[in-house]
This record gives structure tokens, sequence and C-alpha cells, in this order.
């Protein structure tokens, strides 16, 4: 099985730009129920970033409460960690283990397809033992 069988495709990401407040991207993951949110490139060989509930908390600590003084590009994850939607999946689980990251963004020639999540991997395990 590859990777881009089980992702989450791109249509159903939520993105932000670099230049949103830490409060716009929590707001986006609050109204989209998600738990993290792709922070679009700023060139078409720049990178995509990625921002979590993690790097959100560690910001809120860093500046004790104030979140409105950072804009999204000074707590992302940036470049996210990738991979290959062609890679077999038993690659990017392992990558996942051994790396302790939930989330690999998927991109090809440095466009992004979608993302895979743990969750993502875990609920094929848990179709497969029914």
């Amino acid at each position: 099985m590859l990777v881009k069988d089980i992702m989450t495709p791109k249509s159903k990401l939520i993105t932000v730009s670099p230049m949103a407040s830490v409060r716009e991207s929590l707001k986006l993951m609050r109204e989209h129920k998600v738990r993290s949110v792709v922070v679009e490139k700023t060139s078409p060989s720049g990178a995509y970033g990625l921002v979590t509930f993690k790097n959100i908390l560690q910001s809120i600590v860093a500046e004790d409460g104030d979140i409105d003084l950072l804009n999204v590009y000074d707590i992302a994850n940036t470049p996210a960690i990738s991979v290959s939607a062609e890679l077999d999946i038993k690659y990017a689980a392992r990558m996942m283990v051994t790396s302790s990251i939930k989330r690999l963004l998927v991109l090809d020639n440095n466009e992004l397809f979608g993302i895979l999540t743990m969750s993502d991997i875990i609920g094929i395990l848990m179709e497969s033992m029914d």
C-alpha cells in the first residue's frame, strides 16, 4: 500500500499564510476541527510548513500567553518533513515512529499533494483487523 492510498488529499487540508497571526491559525484549527494547518510556501522554490497545537502551546508559554505578537512564520516547522505519494506506507510509518513525528506532508516536485497522519495509518490497521 502506498502513501497516496491513505493520505488526506490536498483538497481537504486547511492552509494558512505564513504572515497570518497565531491567533488566526488557532481559529482555523478550531473552526475546521483539525490539529494542524499547512503553512503556504512563500515562493515556488520555498518550503511548506506545519503548525500544530504543540507549536501554538510552545509559543504561548514562550510569550507569556500573548500570541498576538507572533506570526505563523515565527512558530511553524518549516520546512515540514515530507514524503512522496509513491512511498510504501511501511517506510512512512517507520519514519514517523523513529523520528517521533505525527504528521508528514505529502509532496511531489515541491507541490503539496496531501498529509499523512498516524491516525490515517492506525485507521487502516484497524480496518484490516475486521
